[in-house]
């Protein structure tokens, strides 16, 4: 904790928020001083800005890409992983020293210091599971009642395993593999094998638990989608028509820059300046969604969005 929380020494991730909240979440650590690699290739609007693309395109380095599914749990780490752990941190430096090269001469380097300085303030919010998620699975929505119960089944059987395992769900079986199974709805081991997207390894270990799930589906009553609250009741038209038009401001924003739209701003920062609708930049400043340099290079932008609803 103490490297981490060391404003003197800068620490580089690439993809950093999952790893920081987790390391909240399980050691209370605290951070200081971060570099993303991710989040500075989106600012300058690289093309690519996973990792094994960034290495393939600076330096001809190909990533095992099967390797960012392994189980990274097991111990001890096998050599092939060791291997790939090394050469995965290996360029981080000199991708770091280019990237802030670049992040100065286009005068991006206040931008991402800010970015990397929310990184260092998040906090892990524990949400509790929710059982009617499931639709918002890819390609729910178009499934049968039966289908639908299901999927349903399947979703709560997929959070209990990885709480069980203290594995993230997607790590169990993922969502297309789900759908998969509800629209084939195996009955056997055998069916299971054949009908399914689910790795071997993934049907031999789950497949009892898959099929039970699968068999409650079919007894079970259709689902009955309900809308959830987002405690606000409906929403007001008015935040709705800030909201749709400051997206539509911050899509051209983001084109004219090369960028991702979420670069600009995030939904989440969209909504709550909707929402608080301030009338100038220190309201603006007060809404919290929007740091100094976003401040200076948007608010006048977003003010004159909103200045049209006045």
């Amino acid at each position: 904790d103490e490297i981490f929380a060391d404003p003197a020494c800068q620490k580089i991730f690439h993809a950093a928020e999952n790893d920081i909240l987790g390391l909240k979440r399980d050691f209370g650590f605290t951070f200081t001083n971060i570099y993303d690699t991710m989040l500075a290739a989106r600012i300058l609007g690289w093309q690519h800005a996973g990792l094994a693309a960034i290495l393939e395109n600076l330096h001809g380095v190909t990533l095992d890409k099967k390797m960012q599914r392994t189980d990274w749990g097991r111990r001890p780490l096998d050599a092939q992983q060791l291997a790939y752990a090394q050469l995965d941190t290996y360029f981080l430096h000199d991708l770091k020293d280019r990237q802030e090269a670049e992040l100065r001469e286009r005068g991006r380097w206040q931008e991402a210091l800010e970015n990397f300085n929310r990184l260092s303030e998040l906090e892990y919010q524990n949400k509790e599971f929710d059982p009617e998620g499931y639709w918002s699975v890819p390609g729910a929505r178009d499934l049968s009642p039966q289908e639908l119960a299901i999927l349903r089944e399947l979703y709560i059987f997929r959070d209990q395993q990885a709480s069980r395992e203290d594995r993230p769900p997607f790590k169990i079986f993922d969502n297309r593999a789900m759908t998969r199974v509800a629209t084939t709805q195996p009955s056997t081991p055998a069916e299971l094998d054949k009908k399914s997207a689910l790795a071997p390894s993934v049907a031999r270990r789950y497949g009892s638990g898959i099929l039970s799930a699968v068999k409650r589906g079919k007894h079970a009553p259709p689902p009955v989608y309900r809308r959830t609250s987002n405690g606000n009741g409906r929403p007001d038209p008015k935040v709705t028509a800030r909201f749709d038009a400051l997206r539509k401001w911050r899509t051209e924003r983001a084109q004219q820059r090369g960028v991702d739209p979420d670069v600009v701003l995030t939904n989440d920062q969209l909504m709550s300046i909707a929402r608080q609708s301030p009338a100038d930049l220190d309201e603006l400043a007060n809404t919290g969604a929007m740091g100094a340099w976003k401040l200076q290079e948007y608010g006048p932008d977003v003010l004159g969005v909103l200045a049209r609803f006045e």
